[in-house]
């Protein structure tokens, strides 16, 4: 009882005294018995049962070693006030009050009868709940208490909802946040291509802030949650039946997990039950590293899973210092001061102070000499220092803190008015400014700073359990996620050493609809999650190069559409090509003309003093022949690939040469009428005044007017080439536009109304009375140019591309094989078949008339 009547409440404790005392708060003991309250009598004091006193002697070793260290707080020695939690609430609530009140009673006053020092931090308590402020929570009751000397430091409470300096000033924390968490796992998530996955959590604020962030975080990144379970706190059965058979039934082959094992352990139960096989497992780091799973039972569902585990440390000496404590090392045996007496009793099974009828019911009796290496425990076990070297890292940050502090010059201070603070009357808020600014480099290398909302730099291992053939379970680490490292190297995983709990032995698939190849876009399905879409082909002329493609991007003007529809490909060309079965037999019959044209003038030349060669002005014949071997030869000009100076060509020569053909042709007709008209009497005038050289000049002059109109339609609105789309999507058709429709119809016509003179002066010397009338052949020849020409015209107009081209070249062949063929045709065959007929007497000659 204390003064005031009231019983004490006893705590399990480690005292060391100091200059500067840390206050800590630790899970030794893991289970708590309460005595019986019948009101009858006197309850007893509760009483924890398990061990684990790691992570408290690591923070007494921490103490240890900055003492010893001259650079760090010279001059300086730091105590401890360390405290068992029992990991219950309303312990943990009066170990808070203790320190933060600094009533500890649990310990001795010193020689001067002044007790402790206050306690300026406190390295706390390991669970998320415990340490939020709420009305029943340790978070609360630290933050009444504005003492100068207090600063929360948190080690093992990872909940984002502890971020908020609104709420918590003083709070940090050598364990990144959840939210730091949050976003490794995704990135494992992302790495392995999940993107449909199962979400289950505790009931607990550790849960569900966890699942908020894990929601928010993995939208985000493109995946979905395919289902959210939430474990709940009594173990009913048939919650946990429906979560299992939800998780059974659905889709998504990854299912992660916030939870402890505690909440976990009924579910996995469940698993096991209903045979749940063939599910990948994500792990928070609450589970990740826990051994309770690590069963032949378990294993073939749980065997592959992936976890998220705090950083795992070195620290050099631990261990020596873990195995050399003695009981008789404390400076006092009360309660307050018992931790390391009650771990000696329960490691070697025996009491340093026996009770009554201990050593009577066959007890053994601690002498204190034991050798804790003699005993397998995992307490001497530093192989995983996990929660230990967080312990560790907020020692020493404030350690670094504090001889910051005490480094400030007076008069450069970062206080108003340049001030320092003093040690003797330090404000919490003093001390929380440096361990804002904290920044130093641990011995194995790990950088510790706080950022604004007072969270560590995030580091975490990635945790493989690995099921081997003997049924035993080995944990590997596999993989760090960084937070520290540069953009887009956070995550190191290394793939080839994780063990897949699959046939396969190769990662699952889980995904709600499998990535749109490229070459087409996601549709979303209407009321279903983003993650699940189908797949539509891009339209022609659209393509998608990447996968999941959010829309299809339409190709360049002079592009189109790969059949996979995932590349922009050149349009296809289309002209009249040389290469093509078209233009080699136009080309084939161009020339063919061409070499007969030359054959005829060779005739000619070889029988040129004939007279069916001399008659009706050889001169023209020869020029007709070489104007017809023009034509023949212009039509080349109309296939290959349009330039500029075939564009302007092919239509000047075209129109220059059949009109010196047609010309040729005109003024032939107008000879045969002139000689006509000398057999009539007088009739030697006109021949005289349309001698060899008027008719040269006449030639000359209508070839002229051609020329002229070929020159003004180049100069004011000249052919180019042209890429037509119009006739084929995927084709680019190259033409020769006319420029000027005025200049094309100019030329054309002028060559309609030659041919119709021609046509009709022949005509009328159809029946003039000669054995070889040359007039019937020169109407004949002209008949087939207009009949050609004409058809020409709406042929033209109606033909796409090249073929307009292929028009354009069969009246030409077809007009110039007419002329040469009606207009030489006949007198080769005299030259060569009949040259009996080739005489002045039988040209000269009557035709017999028959009565």
């Amino acid at each position: 009882f204390t003064s005031t009547g009231h019983m004490h409440f006893s705590l399990n404790g480690m005292y060391q005294k100091g200059d500067v005392i840390l206050g800590g708060l630790f899970e030794v003991h893991y289970f708590t018995v309460f005595p019986e309250l019948s009101f009858t009598s006197e309850p007893q004091q509760l009483y924890c049962e398990g061990f684990g006193f790691q992570q408290a002697q690591t923070m007494a070793f921490a103490v240890d070693e900055i003492n010893r260290n001259p650079d760090l707080l010279p001059n300086i020695k730091l105590g401890y006030q360390l405290y068992d939690n029992c990991l219950k609430l309303g312990v943990s609530f009066r170990a808070a009050m203790s320190l933060a009140s600094g009533t500890q009673e649990e310990f001795p006053l010193d020689e001067s009868c002044s007790g402790s020092p206050p306690v300026l931090g406190i390295v706390g308590d390991p669970g998320s709940t415990h340490s939020i402020k709420d009305d029943n929570t340790i978070g609360n009751v630290l933050l009444l208490f504005q003492n100068p000397t207090l600063s929360e430091k948190h080690h093992y409470a990872t909940c984002s909802c502890l971020s908020d300096r609104g709420k918590y000033p003083s709070f940090f924390r050598t364990i990144p946040s959840d939210s730091f968490q949050v976003r490794a796992m995704i990135q494992i998530l992302r790495r392995l291509g999940w993107t449909w996955v199962g979400l289950v959590f505790s009931d607990d604020d550790y849960g569900f802030h966890a699942a908020r962030s894990f929601h928010s975080s993995l939208a985000e990144s493109g995946g979905c949650v395919a289902y959210s379970q939430v474990l709940p706190k009594d173990n009913r059965p048939t919650e946990l039946q429906r979560i299992v058979g939800e998780i059974k039934s659905s889709s998504a082959r990854v299912v992660v997990v916030f939870s402890n094992e505690a909440y976990l352990l009924p579910l996995v139960d469940e698993v096991v039950v209903q045979n749940v096989k063939g599910l990948q497992w994500i792990a928070s780091e609450a589970w990740s590293s826990s051994s309770v799973f690590h069963t032949p039972r378990l294993m073939p569902y749980l065997g592959g899973t992936l976890g998220i585990t705090i950083r795992r440390g070195e620290i050099p000496g631990l261990r020596d210092f873990l195995l050399s404590i003695r009981p008789d090392d404390q400076p006092d045996n009360n309660h307050g001061n018992n931790m390391v007496r009650q771990f000696w009793e329960a490691v070697f099974g025996c009491r340093l102070e026996p009770p009554a009828g201990w050593v009577e019911a066959g007890g053994d009796v601690c002498t204190g000499q034991e050798d804790l290496r003699d005993v397998e425990t995992s307490y001497g076990d530093v192989s995983e220092l996990r929660p230990e070297y967080n312990v560790y890292k907020a020692v020493y940050a404030l350690a670094h803190a504090l001889h910051d502090l005490l480094q400030c010059v007076p008069g450069r201070g970062p206080f108003s008015g340049n001030r320092c603070a003093s040690l003797q009357r330090l404000e919490h808020w003093q001390l929380v400014h440096y361990l804002e600014r904290v920044n130093f480099t641990t011995g194995f290398g790990d950088r510790v700073s706080f950022d604004d909302n007072g969270d560590a730099l995030a580091i975490y291992d990635i945790m493989n359990w690995a099921w081997l053939q003997d049924g035993s379970v080995q944990v590997e680490n596999v993989g760090v996620i960084d937070e520290s490292a540069p953009a887009g190297q956070e995550l190191t995983l290394d793939e080839d050493r994780i063990f897949w709990n699959f046939e396969s032995k190769k990662p699952p698939r889980s995904v709600c609809s499998e990535s749109c190849p490229p070459g087409t876009r996601v549709a979303r399905k209407k009321g279903e999650p983003v993650c699940c879409f189908d797949c539509i082909s891009c339209a022609e002329g659209e393509v998608s190069n990447t996968t999941d493609s959010a829309e299809c991007s339409r190709c360049p003007e002079d592009f189109w559409s790969s059949p996979e529809r995932d590349l922009c490909i050149p349009k296809g060309v289309e002209f009249l090509s040389y290469q093509e079965s078209l233009g080699i037999s136009l080309m084939t019959a161009s020339l063919l003309g061409a070499l007969i044209c030359a054959v005829v003038l060779g005739i000619f030349t070889r029988y040129r003093n004939t007279p069916v060669v001399k008659a009706n002005n050889s001169e023209l014949s020869f020029l007709l022949l070489l104007s017809l071997k023009l034509c023949f030869l212009c039509s080349l000009l109309f296939i290959g690939r349009p330039r500029l100076w075939t564009c302007q060509l092919r239509h000047a020569a075209f129109g220059i040469s059949f009109v010196l053909c047609v010309s040729c042709i005109l003024v032939k007709t107008m000879v045969v009428l002139a000689v006509f008209r000398t057999s009539k009497p007088g009739g030697n005038a006109s021949l005289k005044w349309f001698g060899a050289g008027q008719q040269r000049g006449t030639v000359l002059v209508l070839t002229s007017f051609q020329a002229a109109i070929c020159t003004a339609w180049l100069v004011s609105a000249s052919p180019t080439p042209h890429k037509n789309m119009r006739y084929h999507i995927d084709k680019i058709v190259y033409e020769c536009v006319v420029g000027s429709v005025a200049g094309f119809g100019a030329l054309l016509g002028y060559i309609g109304i030659l041919a119709f003179l021609s046509f009709l002066l022949a005509f009328l010397a159809r029946n003039l009375p000669d054995n070889f009338n040359e007039a019937k052949f020169i109407t004949f020849s002209m008949l087939i140019f207009c009949a050609v020409w004409i058809s020409f015209v709406p042929a033209y107009i109606s033909s796409p591309g090249k073929y307009a081209d292929a028009v354009e070249i069969f009246a030409i062949l077809a007009s110039s094989f007419g002329l040469l063929v009606a207009l030489f045709g006949p007198k080769c065959y005299i030259i060569l078949l009949r040259p009996e007929r080739n005489t002045k007497k039988a040209l000269m000659g009557r035709p017999t008339t028959k009565r």
